[in-house]
């Protein structure tokens, strides 16, 4: 995965489909009905801040965690201009390293899929569990198996703005289930005319029973598994999962 240099100036535009108000209401009533309602949470990969900064308007105080710098330099003036106080570092999500321990934590928008390492995402839960406190949550969403496999998969996508137009193209790897995913994307910086910039990376799905099997080693047990933004029981054709798990 590259540093999102020029993505990261168009990120905000791509995602204006994803409703953050919606998800963060959502991650705070799950929380708090795991007896979370505030104190310190911890943002995993948070990309441009904009949960980061919904987070906080809840009344959490925010830790923003992400590798690219270009993404938190927009994290940071986003939270600057409208005066929230978050502190945002620069770290991949497997070499977390906190000051303190965190009451909980959150990682968003299959973030957990970009590390395509099943070996990686274990370090990782293993570094969130290190800084939660005894009975703390970290909640989470999965893109699918069957979301790369049936969705995903080596199809085209194709998103226009007003001023930005994407080219989504996606290559699945069946034995592993990832998927290479190219982005072309045009961003209008005059009337007519266009810069171009490429993005590739990869995301991997992994099957709901190694994940819980992972948490386990880590130190979570696994609380609950959601369809996406909802209170459902996953399905055969679940997209996104959203994972629950509570600090032993």
């Amino acid at each position: 995965m590259s540093g999102y240099g020029f993505f990261s100036s168009v990120y905000d535009t791509l995602t204006e489909n994803v409703n953050y108000t919606a998800r963060a209401d959502y991650i705070a009533d799950l929380l708090a009905e795991n007896g979370i309602k505030g104190g310190i949470l911890l943002d995993l990969a948070c990309g441009t801040g904009t949960l980061s900064i919904e987070m906080s308007k809840k009344g959490f105080e925010v830790i923003g965690v992400d590798a690219s710098a270009d993404m938190l330099s927009v994290a940071m003036n986003n939270a600057y201009e409208i005066d929230r106080s978050i502190l945002f570092l620069c770290q991949p999500m497997q070499q977390l390293d906190l000051y303190g321990t965190i009451n909980a934590a959150i990682c968003t928008l299959d973030s957990v899929n970009h590390l395509t390492d099943a070996a990686d995402v274990q370090t990782t839960f293993d570094k969130v569990s290190l800084f939660t406190e005894p009975g703390g949550v970290f909640i989470f969403d999965v893109n699918t198996v069957y979301k790369h496999r049936e969705i995903l998969a080596d199809n085209t996508f194709v998103y226009e703005t007003d001023d930005v137009y994407c080219v989504w193209q996606n290559s699945l790897d069946k034995s592993t289930d990832t998927v290479q995913i190219d982005l072309d994307i045009f961003e209008q910086i005059d009337d007519g005319v266009y810069e171009r910039m490429q993005e590739s990376f990869c995301e991997r799905a992994y099957p709901l029973s190694l994940i819980k099997e992972m948490l386990g080693k880590a130190g979570f047990e696994t609380a609950a598994v959601y369809d996406e933004l909802s209170r459902e029981e996953p399905k055969e054709n679940s997209e996104r999962l959203f994972i629950v798990a509570r600090k032993i």
